[in-house]
């Protein structure tokens, strides 16, 4: 199988957490993450870009060993410890009313997933909560400028000018690197905005059809299973 373009390589990964570097019971796999240290250890860092909040997202960024800037809760905060302080570039306190306002008009858990409590930028629902009405009760409502962006962690709302993509850049302009150079690996369509502006793409197999449609590549292995054959390629082409 073809991974990569003929004569290119990537400058860095950047690659979603949930259902992508996890197995089909969601949990991490561990072959994926021994994979990404190899690919840290061959000089190509790994940028974690995830709907996930800072914290958790650090926790597993400091485990695999990763040197990349972290991009979360879709391109909300964008952060790398050697910074400071993360770039929070929205307020989660708006996405909250309208989760508060949504439980007055449709049948929903406004305190939404237990990450919250966490959430910088954005608010998130269960992710089996009625996405129709939920979309279509926003719409109609004075919050009708938030998107709303259903994944499989969870329903985002959030701000519109915020997703993976545009985090990314934030991210990418930090580390002197263009998106054309950077490998994006992910499974949802909250990672397209990021597949849009990366010079190559891979969407792991299991992934939604939204995604597949428009990934460079789409891996025949599912999930974090990807990672071994995907990383092989990338060590053999660099004659690592």
């Amino acid at each position: 199988m073809k991974w990569l373009p003929d004569n290119w390589k990537p400058k860095a990964i950047a690659v979603d957490i949930d259902g992508t570097i996890t197995d089909s019971n969601k949990k991490i796999h561990l072959g994926a993450i021994k994979a990404l240290r190899e690919l840290e250890d061959a000089g190509i860092p790994i940028i974690l870009a995830t709907g996930n909040v800072r914290g958790l997202t650090y926790g597993l960024w400091r485990f695999i060993g990763a040197s990349g800037p972290m991009v979360c809760e879709n391109g909300g905060v964008v952060w790398h410890p050697n910074w400071g302080k993360p770039i929070v570039r929205a307020s989660g306190e708006r996405a909250k009313e309208a989760a508060n306002y949504l439980s007055t008009v449709v049948n929903i858990d406004a305190d939404g997933i237990h990450t919250n409590d966490w959430r910088e930028s954005e608010w998130c629902l269960f992710p089996d909560e009625d996405l129709i009405s939920i979309t279509r009760c926003i719409e109609e409502s004075e919050y009708s400028d938030l998107s709303v962006v259903k994944t499989g962690f969870a329903i985002h709302l959030m701000e519109p000018h915020l997703d993976k993509g545009s985090g990314l850049k934030i991210a990418l302009e930090k580390m002197g690197l263009s998106a054309e150079e950077i490998l994006a690996v992910g499974d949802a369509p909250n990672d397209i905005p990021m597949f849009a502006i990366v010079g190559h793409s891979v969407a792991v197999g299991g992934c939604f059809k939204d995604l597949a449609d428009v990934a460079d590549v789409v891996s025949p292995y599912p999930h974090g299973d990807t990672f071994r054959p995907l990383v092989n390629a990338i060590l053999r082409d660099i004659g690592y």
